[in-house]
């Protein structure tokens, strides 16, 4: 993957993608203020890497989905050939939305959405808790969500990371 280095105008195109997935090329350059064929700079950042995909955001509910559970997974070995298992029966799963292999306590953080509690309880019992290797399961209903945004946060300029206090930020800015 060879990394291009993003101008403010990639930065731009990066951060209107993210919002709106299906906007125009059209108006995707009449926002960041080049000339209609931008697509061409998409394309290098999708080849590049920034842009891995695009996709709907869909409302759980409206499927059907109405709990979402965090679930903190405990393995008895965290030996790599493991935890690779581990990742790949969680990927078979479509129920789990999210997988995250954590530090500390906890060995991964599962993400499930299920159309009521018994569901989630039976996927707990006959999948989760029935998988090679796993020791330990807690469980946390989710009550409401406060906050979804996609991706990462695109800085436009030098001076919005200096303002975040991230140094980290805008060293890429």
């Amino acid at each position: 993957m060879n990394r291009v280095k993003l101008d403010e105008i990639d930065r731009k195109i990066l951060r209107d993608l993210q919002e709106n997935g299906r906007i125009t090329n059209v108006e995707l350059a009449r926002r960041v203020g080049i000339s209609p064929p931008c697509l061409r700079r998409v394309r290098a950042l999708e080849k590049a890497g920034y842009i891995r995909g695009y996709h709907a955001d869909l409302e759980p509910t409206a499927l059907g989905y109405n709990v979402t559970v965090f679930a903190q997974v405990g393995l008895n070995s965290q030996a790599e050939p493991d935890l690779v298992a581990f990742e790949t029966l969680v990927k078979s799963w479509p129920d789990v939305r999210e997988c995250h292999m954590l530090a500390g306590e906890t060995d991964f953080l599962l993400k499930v959405v299920a159309t009521d509690w018994e569901s989630y309880q039976s996927f707990v019992t006959t999948k989760l808790t029935a998988a090679p290797n796993v020791g330990n399961v807690k469980s946390a209903l989710a009550i409401r969500q406060s906050k979804s945004e996609p991706g990462v946060p695109v800085l436009l300029e030098a001076k919005e990371a200096d303002d975040q206090g991230d140094p980290a930020e805008a060293a890429i800015a």
